[in-house]
């Protein structure tokens, strides 16, 4: 496939372009999921797609682009003739925005006329227009989940249901999925991974020649767009008619019982979850072998739908990188092909279980013994002169659930209670603006006591446009989790900073399934740093805590005050999202003039404006001081101790958090 401006500079162009060319082969394979940096074509690609499809023929004046060969029986336009001439037109590429509602994805039924007259007046969404053609989702990992759950649904049943009160509406809605993201802005749940057929990464290439040629072709398509597309017709009318020839081949291709144990053996070996892994891999291996123009699917074939198929669905946590082992691949597509008996054993990973665990290569997740120097129960002397490596992470787990109380309008997530267009309905309103959630009984209620001065003769209820009430429903929001971590020599005391990473690295893991922003601050020495401004990239606070040294003096007043302002700022750009701060320190304050003073005036700044808080008590040993406990009381939250952080202990922690805010 070609573009207007190829992007010959881009590692993972020719996956990326193989991906969707099979996809347009056989539309059942699941669509595309393209992972990439900023600037890398990911986009571009996608949009050339369009010039390659072969043209559909539609029913004229049919708003859901019906076959006229085989007409949906359930249409709201129709009902069609069958076999009766049609319309061709050019295959839509319809793109969906991030900020898109749910009735301009699904369509959005008149409430009113339906109450009133009793008739399905319907206006088409986005599902519609893409029925037979490209769906594409920009930055689909910022989509909002409702969303991403009405896509994944229409794409996998082929269908979309509009349902307002009793009264539905169902059209067909086939189309090709494809979604783009930077992983920098954070990742996709693992159960809406695994709901793409296919997923491909795309980085920028570093070599001079290649990125020379980019900057040629680029220039040269803004100097003459139309002399630069005829340049390259010829080529993409042959690509086009591979692929009608690719679709007239598909039903001749045969899957036979060899290549499918090797899909079985290569799913098993790389234990992917559920069994949609193994028939994308089987759609994939086939559209492969008809790109081909053979009907019979191969060894290469299997391998390289492995390697387009399972990569995504290896991951457990937003920290695990996506990929494939391609020599165990390799191994197991040969262990697996000779196998014409009885099925194998299924050893899962090869003899001995040596290549059975993903990223071996993992560092210890135990006590850190061995990786911190020698440090006693204090801090260092007065200069800071012992700054150490940083400590490796102690093992995650699964946290408390912590929450910022009172009722939010910020964006859908699952930590804290908020106003939200879904979630269980709480009372009734007049609407403002357009009615998206019918209150049919408060309806009801405010049309009744008129039915006689309205006239009223039949069964019907006569409705007006100051009748209808909107549902006010109670969801749940995600927060701005902003991670205020003591790096200073005191938290090495003990070796407790492996202790502490394990701890804000679970925290982190909650943050993500909860779809919260994160941000991350520390302090050390004699100042505070913004080591993470606030963003939905987990995995990026992740790799910032991993890398955090430790030493120096405590100046705990500076990274209170700098979290204050990250707050402050965080403010102007989302004022909606409700804050919630997390404080991991012992509690002791040792840097600048009147450290313990000025810390104190500092968190009683985040009380007076009313911002949640939590402080993570790292203080360890037989005597304690409860410095940690007398910062979270000034700041007006609560302390939880390492211990009592763990799901399975003290079950009272949230409320005492709501209760110390009320």
């Amino acid at each position: 496939m070609t573009t207007p401006f190829p992007f010959t500079a881009v590692v993972g162009q020719d996956d990326l372009r193989l991906a969707l060319l099979l996809n347009a082969v056989s539309p059942s394979v699941g669509g595309v999921l393209v992972r990439g940096e900023k600037g890398t074509a990911k986009s571009t690609a996608v949009r050339a797609l369009t010039t390659l499809l072969p043209e559909v023929s539609v029913v004229p004046g049919c708003r859901f682009s019906c076959d006229p060969a085989s007409p949906d029986p359930g249409c709201p336009d129709g009902p069609h003739e069958g076999g009766g001439g049609g319309a061709s037109r050019p295959a839509r590429m319809v793109e969906l925005p991030v900020g898109a509602s749910e009735d301009r994805l699904v369509g959005a039924l008149d409430i009113e006329r339906a109450l009133a007259e009793g008739v399905k007046a319907f206006e088409p969404g986005l599902l519609a227009a893409a029925h037979r053609g490209i769906l594409y989702v920009d930055e689909v990992n910022l989509l909002h989940d409702h969303l991403v759950d009405l896509l994944l649904d229409a794409a996998a049943m082929g269908a979309s249901y509009v349902e307002r009160e009793g009264v539905s509406v169902r059209h067909a809605a086939r189309f090709l999925l494809v979604g783009t993201m930077n992983p920098e802005e954070g990742e996709l749940r693992p159960q809406l991974l695994d709901r793409f057929g296919l997923t491909v990464e795309v980085s920028a290439s570093r070599e001079p020649e290649k990125r020379v040629e980019v900057v040629r072709r680029r220039l040269a398509y803004d100097d003459d767009p139309a002399g630069f597309a005829a340049r390259w017709a010829d080529e993409e009318a042959a690509v086009r008619q591979r692929i009608v020839a690719a679709r007239e081949l598909l039903p001749s291709v045969r899957l036979g019982d060899g290549a499918l144990r090797q899909i079985a053996a290569t799913c098993a070996a790389f234990e992917v979850d559920g069994m949609r892994a193994d028939i994308v891999m089987a759609r994939t291996a086939t559209a492969l072998a008809a790109w081909a123009g053979r009907t019979e699917v191969l060894a290469e074939d299997v391998r390289q739908a492995a390697l387009l198929a399972l990569p995504h669905r290896r991951r457990r946590n937003p920290f695990d990188a996506p990929g494939l082992d391609e020599d165990k691949l390799d191994e197991t597509l040969e262990e697996s092909s000779g196998d014409d008996g009885p099925d194998p054993d299924g050893d899962g990973g090869g003899p001995g279980g040596g290549g059975g665990q993903p990223e071996p290569d993992e560092g210890p997740a135990g006590d850190g013994a061995g990786a911190q120097p020698e440090g006693g129960e204090g801090e260092p002397a007065p200069g800071g002169a012992g700054e150490q490596s940083p400590a490796p992470a102690a093992e995650p787990f699964r946290t408390k659930v912590l929450s910022v109380p009172g009722i939010g309008e910020g964006a859908a997530g699952r930590r804290s209670r908020a106003r939200t267009e879904h979630g269980r309905t709480t009372g009734a309103r007049r609407p403002q603006g357009t009615l998206t959630k019918l209150h049919l009984a408060a309806t009801v209620r405010a049309a009744a006591p008129h039915q006689r001065a309205r006239g009223r003769s039949g069964r019907g209820l006569v409705v007006r446009r100051d009748d209808l009430r909107q549902a006010t429903r109670e969801g749940r929001e995600g927060n701005l989790v902003l991670f205020v971590v003591d790096a200073s020599g005191s938290m090495a005391a003990r070796q407790r900073m492996g202790a502490v990473k394990g701890a804000v690295l679970s925290l982190l893991l909650d943050a993500y399934q909860r779809r919260d922003k994160v941000g991350l601050v520390t302090f050390r020495g004699s100042a505070a740093d913004v080591a993470l401004p606030p963003t939905s990239s987990v995995d990026a606070a992740a790799a910032r805590l991993g890398s955090l040294p430790t030493g120096g003096r405590t100046p705990l007043a500076a990274g209170l005050l700098k979290a204050h302002d990250v707050l402050r700022v965080e403010r102007l750009r989302d004022p909606a999202r409700r804050a919630l701060v997390v404080v991991v320190t012992d509690g002791r304050a040792t840097g600048g003039p009147e450290p313990v003073a000025l810390a104190s005036r500092a968190a009683r700044l985040f009380a007076a404006e009313g911002v949640a808080s939590v402080v993570v008590d790292c203080e360890s040993g037989p005597v304690r001081l409860g410095l940690a406990g007398r910062l979270a009381g000034e700041l007006g939250g609560t302390a939880v101790t390492l211990d009592e952080l763990r799901a399975d202990s003290i079950a009272g922690l949230v409320k005492d958090v709501q209760r110390r805010a009320a």
